[in-house]
């Protein structure tokens, strides 16, 4: 080795040593940069130089040391399982919300509760039965049924502006997903670009990951690798973004929940056509919005203002159907007490028939004014099999069970979240006691580097400057 070629080895020992302190201070700088991947730098010895003589023989020394690359100590295995995580999460949490918000809705149980306001209801019609010829009590029976159809069409309207709120927030969500994929496509550019110039694109790869995980929060969308540096996420087997190319998601279908048709997601450029998701918010957010069908299997805000559509009419039928066999207290009968308009739903358009005591048919002969048997009658509906409070009853305790059932998945998932979240952590995050170790062992080798430069400088000089001076 010659004494030049030492200092060029001692050079490549300065410049290794300083790529390694650098990474480490980028490692130490980014300890609590969400997202940040940490890196090491890997150093790669470099040979001894060919023989160029069929004579020259013995060892020759290397020739230093030399950056391979700076790598990025991520898992794609882990990284996977958390988008995994995240599709999950945000599947059960959207529903769960939903589920949370019905159950807040209900009120269940209180007195100003729907099942509340039925007892106070039947109350009223007993309390008629014994004083049939009271203004007082027919006064009290009239109020506590408007309020009863008030509070079920109160009830409906609630889940109406539920689901108008939910079709809103599935609309944003889509934009929130055309917003991510844009980015993702330029992240995509630069990584590529940086990738072909051989320079490191390990923090553009971290902000993408960090970005994809979020469509897997959105869409439960799976992300592939390309050759050069970018990657793909499909949604449903349909590619949303590629390279730096993204193809733009919509929401399609009603925008209230009385119209028809369902809410489907769509791809811009062909609408009509439905998107299957594989999971996240966005199709746990659909999903609640589906509409009601004969099978009770559609969505959960839908399907529950059904109940009340189905508790209305059982309240008027049954109500109806011995109100009309009564008498007032002037003989007339046939009258209904409640009245639903058709072409409507039953739960918005249920209304009192009568308007003052002369409309109440409480007797169960034309003669006999002060006769309360029918109302009586009426008073029992509640205590009988297929009443409304037995209807209702049914539908809290669905909806319980669900919102149960819905909460405890939203945990279950959250779990595996938090684990697989923290299983990548461990292995992606910065360990500051790492970095202290790997910073003094990078500060020994710069100043051994230096050291060995030093010395075949100061050889140099004797050589350059000493040689040849005699008899001084």
């Amino acid at each position: 080795m010659s004494t030049f070629s030492g200092l060029t080895t001692a050079l490549t020992g300065l410049n290794a040593a300083r790529t390694g302190l650098n990474v480490v201070g980028s490692n130490l700088t980014n300890v609590n940069t969400p997202g940040y991947t940490r890196q090491r730098a890997e150093l790669s010895s470099i040979g001894a130089p060919g023989n160029t003589s069929l004579y020259e023989v013995g060892a020759k020394p290397g020739q230093g040391v030399n950056v391979s690359g700076i790598s990025r100590l991520g898992d794609a295995f882990l990284d996977v399982r958390v988008r995994t995580a995240f599709s999950s999460a945000g599947y059960t949490n959207a529903r769960a919300n939903a589920l949370t918000d019905i159950e807040a809705r209900l009120q269940e149980p209180g007195k100003n509760a729907l099942s509340g306001q039925l007892q106070g209801f039947w109350a009223a019609w007993s309390d008629m039965s014994n004083h049939a010829d009271n203004p007082g009590t027919a006064a009290a029976l009239l109020h506590s049924a408007t309020a009863l159809a008030d509070t079920i069409s109160n009830g409906y309207k609630g889940l109406e502006t539920q689901w108008s709120q939910t079709r809103s927030r599935a609309d944003t969500l889509v934009q929130d997903i055309n917003s991510t994929a844009k980015q993702i496509a330029g992240l995509n550019e630069q990584i590529r670009s940086a990738t072909a110039s051989g320079h490191s694109s390990n923090e553009l790869v971290d902000q993408r990951d960090t970005l994809t995980a979020r469509i897997s929060q959105l869409t439960g969308g799976t992300v592939r690798d390309l050759p050069n540096g970018a990657n793909e996420i499909l949604v449903g087997g349909n590619v949303l973004v590629s390279g730096n190319e993204v193809n733009k998601l919509a929401v399609g279908g009603p925008k209230t929940m009385a119209a028809a048709g369902p809410v489907i997601l769509e791809w811009e450029r062909r609408p009509g056509a439905a998107v299957n998701l594989d999971g996240g918010q966005l199709a746990g957010t659909l999903s609640v919005l589906a509409a009601a069908n004969p099978e009770k299997t559609g969505g959960i805000i839908a399907e529950t203002a059904a109940r009340y559509d189905r508790l209305a009419e059982t309240l008027a039928s049954q109500v109806n159907a011995i109100h009309k066999t009564a008498h007032t207290a002037n003989g007339t009968t046939n009258l209904d007490f409640f009245s639903v308009s058709p072409g409507q739903g039953a739960a918005l358009s249920l209304s009192v028939v009568p308007t003052n005591a002369a409309g109440i048919a409480a007797s169960a002969s034309p003669a006999g004014g002060l006769d309360g048997s029918m109302a009586e009658k009426i008073s029992q509906i509640g205590t009988t099999a297929g009443s409304p409070d037995a209807q209702w009853a049914q539908a809290v305790v669905d909806t319980g069970i669900a919102v149960r059932s819905g909460l405890s998945q939203d945990v279950t998932a959250g779990t595996a979240l938090s684990n697989a979240v923290a299983l990548q952590q461990s292995n992606a995050s910065v360990d500051i006691d790492e970095e202290n170790v790997s910073l003094l062992a990078f500060q020994h080798a710069y100043q051994a580097a230096s050291r060995v430069m030093t010395a075949m400088d100061e050889a140099l000089d004797v050589l350059i400057n000493q040689t040849g001076r005699v008899g001084r």
